[in-house]
């Protein structure tokens, strides 16, 4: 599996996703930088992801909605404050409301995303959820974001074997 580690620090307001890949720090970062790409795996299968916008340079935004399986579709966002292709990414992640803007009712937490050689032709990389508060970190893995970060990531694999898109 994909996905090696899923640590929780209540104390520090993190979650860290640990994963590895057959693949170079460049194809690795091709997942995020491609939105059709990206579109693949971000979001639990029962989830799939939709990219409206897509700017991952410092000062961009992504924007995007997921579709759940009774037709639902949960609004987000990304506000990028730093990326340095193909080893880092940093975002603000946010929800958004049914007109598209940001939703107040719920949390915005902090995401850094590092993308390392692991030697062996493999790569490492970590995915950092650093959350503004103990209520909004209870919150957010009440709603399952662990398990649901955790599934996305999953999907990786198959991507990088060259597997079709889910239909």
């Amino acid at each position: 599996m994909t996905v090696t580690d899923v640590r929780k620090d209540p104390q520090n307001l993190t979650m860290t996703l640990d994963a590895e890949f057959d693949a170079t720090p460049d194809r690795v970062w091709e997942l995020w930088a491609d939105p059709r790409q990206l579109e693949r795996w971000w979001g639990p299968p029962t989830y799939p992801a939709t990219f409206t916008s897509h700017d991952l340079r410092e000062g961009g935004r992504a924007e995007y909605h997921m579709t759940g399986p009774t037709g639902d579709q949960p609004k987000g966002y990304w506000e990028i404050t730093d990326a340095e292709p193909p080893h880092r990414l940093s975002f603000r992640d946010g929800f958004r409301d049914a007109d598209g803007r940001p939703n107040s009712d719920m949390p915005v937490n902090e995401v850094d995303v590092t993308i390392s050689d692991a030697g062996g032709g493999r790569t490492k990389m970590s995915i950092v959820s650093i959350f503004p508060d103990t209520a909004a970190m209870e919150q957010l893995l009440a709603m399952g974001m662990q398990e649901g970060l955790t599934e996305a990531v999953g999907q990786i694999d198959a991507i990088l074997a060259g597997e079709p898109a889910r239909a």
